[in-house]
């Protein structure tokens, strides 16, 4: 997602033939929004109603890991860790859900929305860091690739008594011993298995499994959030943080040169992406509000990494020019947008959990290169921001293999104080 196309608007220069890429830093004009001193994109005016509840951090930056792959990227941005670690590293959420534990018992701590793990490209480097790694499976998330589908995905199939449902649930933890993975995998994580399977069995079993039902929304309000995809994601996510869940990932889904993945046509994609997420994120927390919520639930609006017309990486990277739409001057639309992947500043956006409201933390350059300029933060230290605001140390750590794994890497990151509304 490209923060001068999102959330930290520069010169804006529209289309035309013989544009000169040099000159293009941003292809949409800056609006607007609740706070007197945040600008943002077009295409966001619904979230540019909702700024005065939020912490816009324009100076995320994130490492130049040389070969750029949005995979890659993500392993880095949901564990702390670059990629590859000698153990599995557990996603942030994982973290979240070991240590504070459920709030519901009967609904997962951890759960994934709109990201399916098969067939779509690096499917199995998504499926790396889609864990609890180490903590074993029960931390692990409850993935659920298409949320209109969420409420079948939590029902015992059609026709089947409770009686048989039970039989078959005893059976299969006795396969479950028996079989070759059980027998292969170490206590630890036959037990975590075990304890999975009697999670799944409470939710299938609970009541509580209505939050997953999106047809018990009233009509209005499925409205409100839109019918893509990524709009029923953040509608299905406040019906579970309302039920319980500790941690929820709505993502717009991973697909090579899909969605927000711009090798070209950046212009006309991200024109349909912000239509995709502009009300869904807005109506999020203005229900999250209504209902009393937003103060004690930590909404993080973020990405990978940005987008440049330019650059690959930052300036002096040898990472590879990865752009489809290659041109010094603009002859056709599909060349006009911000096509390679830019390392060198990201925002984030932070609504609720504490933070600040109305607040800009951060600036970039306003010409190309767009670095940071004014504090800094890194992955590590933003999970350690988002960590704490959840009540988890940045400094927690688990002894594997004989030495402590930590929160944050090397239990090094520090949470920017200035974001929190109280210190």
């Amino acid at each position: 997602m490209a923060a001068p196309e999102t959330f930290d608007p520069k010169r804006y220069l529209p289309y035309q033939t013989g544009l000169p890429a040099k000159d293009i830093l941003c292809t949409f004009p800056a609006i607007d929004t609740a706070v007197d001193t945040i600008k943002i994109s077009k295409g966001l005016e619904n979230v540019a109603k909702v700024m005065d509840r939020a912490t816009l951090v324009r100076s995320h930056r994130v490492a130049d890991l040389g070969s750029i792959l949005h995979s890659r990227h993500q392993y880095h941005w949901h564990t702390g860790y670059i990629p590859p670690q000698t153990v599995a590293a557990p996603h942030i959420g994982s973290w979240i859900a070991r240590v504070r534990g459920p709030r519901n018992p009967a609904i997962p701590a951890f759960i994934n929305i709109g990201q399916r793990l098969e067939g779509v490209g690096e499917s199995e480097e998504l499926k790396a860091f889609t864990t609890g790694g180490f903590f074993g499976s029960e931390y692990g998330p409850f993935n659920l690739p298409f949320p209109e589908d969420a409420a079948a995905s939590v029902r015992p199939p059609k026709g089947m008594t409770p009686e048989r449902f039970e039989a078959r649930q005893k059976r299969f933890r006795e396969m479950l011993k028996e079989s070759p993975v059980g027998a292969m995998a170490s206590d630890f994580h036959h037990e975590s298995m075990l304890r999975s399977l009697d999670n799944a069995h409470r939710l299938l079993s609970s009541r509580d499994r209505d939050a997953f039902d999106l047809s018990r929304e009233p009509a209005d309000s499925l409205a409100r959030y839109s019918a893509s995809h990524f709009g029923k994601g953040c509608l299905l996510a406040r019906r579970l943080t309302e039920a319980g869940a500790r941690f929820i990932e709505v993502t717009t889904e991973y697909v090579p040169f899909l969605h927000w993945d711009t090798h070209e046509n950046g212009h006309t994609t991200l024109t349909r992406m912000k239509r995709e997420i502009d009300a869904p994120i807005a109506q999020l927390i203005l229900d999250l509000e209504t209902r009393g919520l937003l103060d004690r639930t930590l909404v993080v609006l973020a990405t990978e990494f940005s987008r440049d017309m330019m650059i690959e990486g930052v300036p002096g990277s040898n990472a590879s020019d990865q752009s489809l739409a290659k041109a010094d001057k603009m002859s056709e639309i599909k060349q006009f947008g911000l096509h390679r992947h830019f390392t060198g500043s990201v925002s984030v956006v932070l609504f609720g959990g504490g933070m600040k409201k109305g607040f800009l933390y951060g600036e970039t350059a306003q010409e190309r290169p767009l670095l940071v300029t004014k504090n800094p933060v890194s992955i590590s230290d933003l999970h350690a921001t988002i960590l704490t605001a959840m009540g988890v140390s940045p400094k927690t750590a688990y002894d594997i293999e004989g030495r402590p794994f930590y929160a944050t890497e090397d239990g090094k990151g520090v949470p920017v104080r200035d974001l929190f509304a109280r210190g």
